[in-house]
């Protein structure tokens, strides 16, 4: 039996796209899909967050976006990260890592 996917912490979302985009642009489906083949399928994001997320990113400026066709011949949306986007990626690693660094601090105490 499959196993179900982790919910997302509020936050990391925009991580995950920042990340994801990081390689290489992408259309909405083939970040969630990296996502889900990154994590062997423990993190899935759901459609609506996926979108919010890359629309709150792209009115910040740290995605764009340009139309073009998908491996499967239709048409997308495909998102890049800008160098501001970079620039916040870098920072909210840093971030991330000092939170689940203290966290850890709590739940594997020495």
């Amino acid at each position: 039996m499959p196993r179900e996917a982790l919910g997302l912490l509020q936050g990391t979302v925009d991580v995950l796209i920042l990340k994801t985009l990081s390689w290489k642009p992408l259309h909405g489906y083939g970040i969630a899909e990296f996502i889900r083949q990154q994590t062997n399928g423990d993190l899935a994001v759901e459609d609506a967050a996926l979108y919010q997320a890359l629309h709150r990113l792209e009115r910040k400026g740290l995605v764009d976006s340009e139309w073009g066709i998908s491996d499967s011949n239709r048409r997308a949306r495909f998102y890049s990260i800008t160098p501001d986007g970079r620039k916040q990626l870098r920072n909210e690693v840093v971030e991330l890592r000092r939170y689940m660094a203290a966290l850890f601090r709590v739940l594997e105490p020495v």
